[in-house]
């Protein structure tokens, strides 16, 4: 019986697709994608702009590319997103003043309580999606996730 690295080496004559690790990730990811949007649209949010307030909760100021670049959303679409936030009173723009090239988002008062409401809605999905998983696991898992990540 082959490996599973081999297995899921696309290359290889009996490559398998359910054995290759990122149709296992996209599958996870797009799954989690649905759930989460239909939770988010229940509290009139979408995934993009909970990626967007979730950075900002914990890293404001941040450019406009640093919050497209760590939700891994291109930065036109990560541009729409804060414009829309803007408009709902969740974020504040300014001219960074080492550079009036570069925007910096600032989270406002209503958007960290947005954040609260947003994180009750995750909490859900990563507690059934996790629910028999420890915490080894759990840090083991964000490890090899992050490796894989550096690696590309």
């Amino acid at each position: 019986m082959l490996d599973a690295k081999t297995r899921g080496d696309p290359a290889h004559p009996r490559f398998r697709i359910v054995d290759w690790p990122f149709y296992l990730i996209a599958r996870t990811a797009r799954r989690y994608e649905m759930d989460m949007e239909d939770a988010l649209q229940r509290i009139d949010m979408d995934l993009p702009s909970w990626r967007a307030i979730m950075w900002l909760h914990e890293h404001s100021p941040s450019s406009v590319s640093e919050i497209a670049d760590h939700a891994v959303i291109r930065l036109s679409t990560m541009t729409r997103v804060v414009q829309r936030l803007e408009k709902r009173g969740l974020v504040t723009l300014s001219r960074r003043a080492a550079d009036a090239r570069v925007t910096d988002v600032h989270i406002t008062p209503g958007g960290e309580e947005v954040v609260s409401q947003v994180r009750s809605v995750a909490s859900r999905i990563y507690q059934a999606a996790f629910k028999d998983f420890d915490a080894a696991e759990i840090e083991t898992l964000n490890g090899l996730l992050r490796r894989v990540f550096g690696n590309l």
